[in-house]
């Protein structure tokens, strides 16, 4: 039987921005959003699909494609099927402001939703979205984008099992860079681009996990860099784009990175004027001073979407869409207040603008994804595959708080405007949301690139002050006797991550020399040289191979 969602036009995304947003308002409100549910479920939004009053289900053969006509169709269709908030304004009249590198699920359920808000009501039209893609897997999202006009869904999935949806308008264009990088160029060197963002991930900015530096060894790096060459490269294809704006007297665009890294703004300063250095010294000096390079956190969990969610959007909603977007309730963008050029005005769709972002993201970073780590080898080797499963394990559940509260939090500054004993239940009941169904093994990829960045600095502090490092130090040995690629009933892990070769090589010979894994300088510095870490990193390793894990969580979390 499908759900019924009532949906009234009257009003649109800001609403509904409120309730998601409600753990952590502008104006310093700290209501959990697990109080804001039933609201939620009935908050009025946009326009809509689908008829108020009609009743059947709405089986997958009887879905229509997504797409522009699609909206336009006033035919009474989708018996049963839920509504579905709709732009109201009229995309035509959207022009592009923003050029965005990396358009995944994660962009399109936070800025892509955000500025599709402000446009729902009435407010920055001419900021609309040029997605690019640069990777060869990219191809897969331009040809759903281009088949669906630029449109996708984007599903809520609450903990009570509801579901709410919206189409998303605000991404007007997207370009393949492999296709014609000269197009995605000339698009970001056009004066009506005024923000070029990113969502390249963690390893997307090309810098070593120790010294921080930009890896100029990069093989991609180097063939951008020779004479001649079309760029295929996000530092190429951005840096050529502000070359030309710099010969044509055109202002440059702000770079507004929206990754996971701590400073992800400086770091994005960092990394583009140090390729653009190494392409002319003159203008790698300009990009430095005069480009715009604002820090931001930004956190909403939207796992993978799989071909279950495709079939439940087609049953529920009556969308045949090809690549839908499903996340938490949850959102939250903390945003430095750095744009020569002018921005959307992200406030009024519940974005948080603050002189400084930083405590905000240690917050973030230190906890919730530390936290997924901890989690997330721990839980595998445990035998669980999914977030809530994991969580729903209490000794898990007291090792995620306990890590937060005696070794996480210590670390951070203070956070106007959070409730950090708040801030931390909430992540716990985020991760309990059975229906998110986010993956274990999501949580365990790329971990080369996480545990550096989300952890080790947590570690580095406490050891300068004296403060604990017990479970961090149990939650490096947990990547690392998961990176042995074998679980604890003989079967394979298949190990995600730009160094899963080296690693998992190193994993399989720590057996013999237990601190191995730990002496690779490239991503732990000297911390195998210091005895408080590297003895508590010892005693989880030597409790995860003769206990397992479940027994060593139990021994870290007993009074």
């Amino acid at each position: 039987m499908t759900s019924k969602v009532t949906i009234s036009p009257q009003l649109c995304g800001k609403q509904l921005m409120f309730v998601e947003n409600a753990y952590t308002q502008t104006r310093g409100d700290t209501a959990r959003p697990q109080a804001a549910t039933t609201a939620e479920s009935n908050c009025p939004t946009p326009g809509h699909l689908g008829r108020a009053g009609q009743t059947g289900d709405w089986s997958h053969g009887m879905s229509q494609p997504l797409s522009a006509s699609l909206l336009n169709d006033d035919s009474p269709t989708r018996g049963g099927a839920a509504s579905v908030a709709t732009p109201t304004y009229d995309r035509s009249a959207v022009t592009t402001g923003i050029v965005h590198f990396g358009v995944g699920g994660f962009h399109r359920a936070h800025q892509a939703m955000v500025i599709d808000t402000l446009m729902n009501d009435g407010k920055a039209l001419d900021w609309g979205i040029c997605g690019v893609g640069v990777l060869p897997a990219d191809a897969r999202m331009r040809d759903a984008m281009n088949a669906q006009d630029n449109l996708y869904t984007l599903v809520y999935k609450h903990a009570d099992g509801s579901r709410d949806a919206r189409i998303i308008g605000s991404i007007v264009e997207y370009l393949f860079a492999p296709d014609d990088p000269e197009a995605v160029i000339e698009k970001m060197a056009s004066p009506s681009t005024r923000i070029v963002s990113l969502t390249v991930t963690e390893g997307g900015y090309n810098f070593d996990p120790v010294s921080g530096e930009f890896d100029a060894s990069n093989a991609a790096i180097r063939a951008d860099l020779a004479p001649g060459t079309a760029p295929a490269t996000v530092f190429g294809l951005v840096t050529e784009a502000l070359e030309r704006r710099r010969e044509r007297g055109i202002p440059a665009f702000t770079i507004m990175s929206c990754d996971n890294i701590q400073g992800n703004g400086h770091m994005a300063q960092r990394t583009f004027s140090a390729f653009a250095s190494l392409k002319n010294p003159e203008l790698g000096e300009w990009v430095r001073t005069t480009v715009a390079f604002p820090n931001s956190m930004v956190d909403r969990i939207t796992p993978v979407t799989t071909d279950a969610d495709r079939a439940e959007v087609a049953e529920r909603f009556g969308i045949t869409d090809q690549w839908p977007v499903v996340c938490e309730p949850f959102f939250q963008w903390v945003l430095e207040e750095h744009f020569p050029l002018g921005r959307p005005p992200y406030e009024d769709a519940e974005v948080q603008i603050v002189e400084d972002v930083e405590p905000y993201e240690l917050m973030k970073l230190r906890l919730l994804n530390a936290s997924h780590q901890a989690m997330a080898y721990f839980g595998y080797l445990s035998g669980y595959r999914y977030a809530h499963e994991a969580t729903a394990d209490p000794a898990i559940a007291k090792l995620l708080r306990d890590y937060m509260d005696t070794e996480g939090t210590p670390t951070l500054k203070p956070v106007p405007g959070v409730d950090l004993d708040e801030y931390k239940s909430t992540l716990i009941e985020r991760f309990a949301n059975p229906e998110i169904r986010d993956t274990l093994a999501r949580l365990c990829a790329e971990s080369s690139d996480r545990i550096p960045k989300w952890l080790l600095p947590v570690v580095r502090e406490n050891l300068a002050s004296g403060g604990p490092v017990t479970l961090s130090a149990a939650i490096v040995a947990s990547w690392a006797r998961y990176d042995e690629a074998i679980d604890e009933q003989g079967e394979p892990i298949a190990i995600v991550d730009q160094l899963a070769d080296e690693l998992v090589a190193i994993a399989k010979t720590h057996r013999e020399n237990p601190l191995a894994f730990i002496t690779n300088r490239k991503l732990f510095g000297d911390l195998a040289e210091n005895p408080r870490f590297a003895d508590a990193y010892l005693a989880a390793l030597e409790s995860l191979w003769q206990k397992g894990a479940r027994a060593t969580v139990a021994e870290l979390v007993a009074p």
